[in-house]
């Protein structure tokens, strides 16, 4: 299955000069644990609640002088919207990353993110089950 069928295309973005105010209530709002930071249309970074809490929080620096551009991690890894889930699963465990921007060319078409993956397994696991259960004899 490619992961454009499993990635949603409902991606949060804001831009390099975005407040981390701003970052965190988009995310509460959006009820995201991301946003893609994006050079007008370009993806140049992502942002998650954890770089917020660590970064800024643990860091103990001031957010009201903090950006998207000062936090966000700027070495983005995207996977080809045609991708599979197994290479979705085997980048995120390479590059010790929960979440996936999806692109189609240049274009930012979604993200798919561990939670996502893990969904769709258990999914599957109750489909296996259901079989089980429907071929197994009466005790």
């Amino acid at each position: 299955m490619p992961i454009e069928d499993l990635a949603r295309s409902d991606v949060v973005t804001a831009d390099r000069d975005t407040s981390v105010a701003a970052l965190a209530t988009a995310m509460r709002d959006e009820d995201v644990g991301s946003i893609v930071i994006t050079d007008g249309e370009t993806p140049v970074g992502i942002v998650t609640d954890r770089d917020l809490a660590v970064r800024i929080l643990g860091a103990d620096v001031d957010p009201a002088t903090q950006t998207a551009a000062d936090v966000m991690s700027g070495d983005l890894c995207f996977i080809d919207r045609g991708a599979g889930f197994y290479e979705a699963a085997e980048l995120m465990s390479e590059r010790g990353i929960r979440r996936l921007p999806v692109r189609d060319g240049d274009s930012l078409v979604g993200i798919i993110t561990a939670d996502d993956l893990t969904e769709l397994l258990a999914d599957e696991q109750q489909k296996l089950a259901e079989i089980i259960r429907a071929q197994r004899p009466a005790y």
